[in-house]
């Protein structure tokens, strides 16, 4: 008998390796770097005219962002599943919060909106926090309710709870656009958990039946109405009739693109951004964006966006269990809405909703709570686990 021993094969993958998505970090760094260029030669005349230092909008912004890349990383070392822990504080405060924009004396009105709260010279939108909310307790809620979250029942109390945050945010914050980012995350979530898909295809097209014959119904008697929502309409219609009360911006953010080309007039040439589109630095930047860097440019910052959102769904599918990947989906939902809405502002495709582009816009609440949801989805993918060389 032969006394040599045969070697046991070792398999060539056998050990887990932890992973972390620099690729997510990169293109999250990068939109922030290229979201603080534009940022700058939008605002930099403005911010020069009205505050005597033309960086005055950047320096605020440059200082928010680098703090809340800090956040984000640190974020992403903690544990996701402690959110699991707080569903309900997270919830209720933010539902504490955006009622006292209305109620107590530290809701602050800015631009003829009262949004903000102001405690001691820290001011902020808590509707943003409603968003992280929404994506938090809806997503724990699904997971709790297990295959219960597929019934009639369980989509009522999932529907009951992001529709109330949305209305509370609607109601005391007079922020409808938000209201329908938080209702878009809550049904997507419920659409993305449920097995089936024909029930909400036929749901999408009855809705979109009801909101066609209603965009009809009003357009026939919108000329005598005064509420100013209802006017947005109008001036969507016909912005051009309307110009002075609020078609104005919209007709100068439409130039600005057209005047942009292929190529642009090139960073720091537009022309629009010199006073004719009012706060140009916030909802109306992507109009900036096409006149300064045409077409070309603003089809660099949409693969950006894309590349992003490849990323978050690259998380969400290799999550290590539902509560994660129903977070990072979130995280998407959201970012995507807030992308397709502000682009569709910005080329008249929709009414003006006040939607700011994300990682471009001027606003210190609005990248400091995105980049918390960055660091949210950069936790989940820490825990994936993939097979490694041994």
């Amino acid at each position: 008998m032969s006394n040599v021993r045969t070697k046991k094969k070792i398999p060539r993958f056998q050990r887990k390796t932890e992973y972390y998505d620099y690729s997510l970090v990169a293109v999250m760094i990068l939109l922030i770097v290229f979201g603080l260029i534009m940022l700058y030669s939008t605002s930099s005349y403005v911010a020069q005219l009205h505050e005597g230092n033309d960086m005055f909008y950047f320096r605020k912004q440059a200082l928010i962002s680098a703090a809340s890349i800090g956040c984000a990383l640190i974020l992403s070392q903690f544990d996701y599943h402690l959110l699991g822990k707080i569903p309900s504080l997270i919830y209720s405060a933010a539902m504490v919060l955006m009622i006292m924009v209305k109620l107590t004396p530290f809701g602050v009105e800015v631009n003829g909106a009262k949004r903000w709260l102001n405690f001691g010279g820290l001011q902020f939108q808590p509707s943003e926090i409603a968003k992280i909310a929404a994506i938090v307790t809806i997503s724990f809620m699904i997971v709790q309710m297990g295959k219960k979250a597929a019934e009639i029942r369980g989509i009522e109390v999932l529907l009951g709870a992001g529709g109330a945050l949305g209305l509370v945010t609607f109601v005391f914050t007079d922020n409808l656009s938000t209201a329908i980012i938080i209702w878009g995350i809550t049904c997507i979530l419920i659409f993305i958990a449920h097995p089936r898909t024909k029930p909400f295809i036929i749901i999408f097209v009855c809705l979109a039946a009801v909101a066609a014959a209603a965009v009809l119904i009003l357009t026939a008697a919108i000329d005598t109405s005064s509420n100013f929502r209802i006017r947005r309409i109008l001036t969507w219609l016909r912005p051009e009739e309307y110009s002075a009360s609020g078609g104005f911006q919209v007709m100068q953010g439409l130039y600005a693109i057209g005047s942009g080309g292929f190529f642009g007039k090139g960073l720091g040439n537009s022309a629009q951004k010199l006073g004719w589109i009012p706060e140009a630095q916030n909802d109306m930047i992507f109009s900036i964006i096409c006149e300064e860097l045409g077409i070309f440019g603003a089809s660099i910052i949409l693969l950006l966006f894309v590349y992003l959102l490849y990323r978050l769904i690259f998380i969400a599918q290799n999550a290590p269990d539902l509560f994660g990947s129903l977070l990072v989906s979130g995280v998407f939902v959201h970012i995507a809405l807030q992308v397709v809405f502000n682009i569709c502002v910005v080329t008249n495709l929709i009414p003006t909703t006040g939607i700011t582009l994300p990682f471009f816009s001027y606003g210190g609440t609005s990248i400091l709570f995105l980049m918390s949801e960055m660091g949210i989805a950069l936790s989940v993918a820490r825990h994936i686990k993939f097979q490694g060389e041994a």
